[in-house]
């Protein structure tokens, strides 16, 4: 296998792409998947990769992956060196407990530069982005504009919004999130001001639950990529949501991302 400096957007795009993110098979194949060739991808601050992926077996499964080696996260002043990959990871996990899957399954994965992220590419319309589909996805957007505040995401971009081939809005890009001072950082405003769905309200009440609990399934999966002050700073965003279900309102210019897509 190698890593070329090249991007082989033809070659990604026209797949094959056998394992869509929201299959039920999605987790186990980024999980087990061979990691063949990758290329950088140009549109990236810190070093990304997409990279092949592929299964052996009956039934062989070929896709593509996108893959973040800690060993080129570039270093940053607020956010640890080398924590990028595993808050991808820890997004992944948050969207899943959450039941709004709106993540492409995302592990840690030991690739040809070293240890990091990888998540199931997700093939999408290129044209579109939060600002074309913020009346289409405006349900979804909503769950993205919470997850984005429990998160603490400093950078939701416009175009980290993709939509894919079947019409289901996927986010990535989840590498400055739950850090342990506010952060947030969004395109996503639609929502400044009013409040929280019911449903999503009841979701975040059973995440809250989990969370208080040493032994649960959320804290556990999370521990795995948080520190024990950010888990402790992401109980307490949920628990002041929840005590004030109300989305809040930007201040400045430095609660949006730059540029904006």
């Amino acid at each position: 296998m190698a890593l070329h400096s090249g991007y082989a957007s033809q070659h990604i795009a026209q797949g094959p792409h056998d394992v869509q993110p929201g299959d039920d098979d999605a987790l186990r194949f980024v999980q087990e998947a061979r990691i063949g060739d990758g290329w950088l991808h140009p549109g990236s601050s810190n070093y990304t990769f997409v990279v092949d992926l592929s299964t052996d077996g009956d039934k062989p499964s070929s896709g593509f992956g996108v893959y973040k080696p800690e060993r080129g996260e570039a270093p940053l002043w607020d956010f640890q060196t080398g924590s990028l990959h595993r808050r991808e990871c820890a997004a992944y996990e948050l969207s899943h407990l959450l039941g709004w899957d709106f993540v492409p399954p995302t592990v840690i994965r030991e690739g040809e530069a070293g240890v990091g992220s990888l998540q199931l590419y997700v093939p999408s319309d290129e044209q579109a982005n939060f600002f074309t589909m913020r009346e289409s996805h405006r349900e979804v957007l909503e769950r993205m504009a919470v997850f984005d505040l429990v998160a603490n995401n400093a950078d939701r971009k416009g175009g980290h919004c993709l939509l894919a081939g079947d019409g289901r809005l996927w986010g990535v890009d989840h590498g400055l999130t739950f850090h342990e001072e506010y952060k947030l950082r969004t395109v996503v405003w639609d929502f400044a001001g009013e409040s929280v769905s019911a449903p999503l309200v009841a979701d975040l009440a059973c995440l809250q639950d989990s969370l208080c609990k040493e032994s649960s399934e959320a804290t556990e999966r999370l521990a795995l990529f948080l520190s024990p002050r950010e888990m402790e700073a992401l109980r307490s965003r949920v628990h002041a949501l929840l005590e004030q279900p109300v989305m809040p309102q930007p201040y400045s210019r430095r609660d949006l991302p730059w540029p904006w897509v």
